[in-house]
This record gives structure tokens, C-alpha cells and sequence, in this order.
């Protein structure tokens, strides 16, 4: 079982950055496929970013591509989400979780944090 602690919401502007952080425990770190999830009001749960297991590859939703970028360090067992020119359709609460399975199978979640974006 992975334990995830998620870090860093809050307030911000359109135009501003963010920085998300996500602290695992439980499994070897390195042995984990890693991903930030969003959920807005009203909408399902999509992914916005994914990372490799050491970092080699990472994908990103069409919508955040350009604008956020994903990364870990797997000698401090965290990941990381930076959030540039942010949109107030960035609003959601956000998700980090984790995969022992690859990209497709993510089985472990963290308990959320709300970004909110202004116009």
C-alpha cells in the first residue's frame, strides 16, 4: 500500500504559478509509475500529467501541455507538478497517484488539494 500526501493548493490568479508536491511512503518509490489527476466541479476525474519511473517519460493532457510540467525525485520520494500561466479552468482539486502497473492502472490516491484560479 502507498501512502501519498499531497501539498502546495491554494489561490491564484490567471497568469500565476503553482507548485504542487506529493509525498509517497509505504513501497519503493522508484518502483512506481507517478500521475497528477484533476477533478472540477462537476466533471469526472482526468489526468493531467504522468511520469515515468525514473523520470525518462512523461506525457500531459492537451490541455496543460506547454503549461505544466511533471517531475520526481526518487532519492526524496516525491513528485512534482509546476503550474505556469495558470486558467481558472485549472480550478479542481488535484490528485496525485501512483502505479506499481504501469501508466494505465494507477491503484493508490492521495487525498486531494484544491487549486482555485481567478480571472
Amino acid at each position: 500500500q502507498v501512502q501519498l500526501v499531497e501539498s502546495g493548493g491554494g489561490l491564484a490568479q490567471a497568469g500565476d504559478s503553482l507548485r504542487l508536491s506529493c509525498a509517497a511512503s509505504g513501497r519503493t518509490f522508484s518502483s512506481l509509475f507517478m500521475g497528477w489527476f484533476r477533478q472540477a466541479p462537476g466533471k469526472e476525474r482526468e489526468i493531467a500529467a504522468t511520469i515515468s519511473r525514473r523520470g525518462i517519460s512523461r506525457s500531459y493532457a492537451e490541455s496543460v501541455k506547454g503549461r505544466f510540467t511533471i517531475s520526481r525525485d526518487n532519492a526524496k520520494n516525491t513528485v512534482s507538478l509546476q503550474m505556469n500561466s495558470l486558467k481558472p479552468e485549472d480550478t479542481a482539486v488535484y490528485y496525485c497517484a501512483a502505479s506499481s502497473d504501469g501508466p494505465n492502472n494507477f491503484d493508490s490516491w492521495g487525498q486531494g488539494t484544491q487549486v482555485t484560479v481567478s480571472s
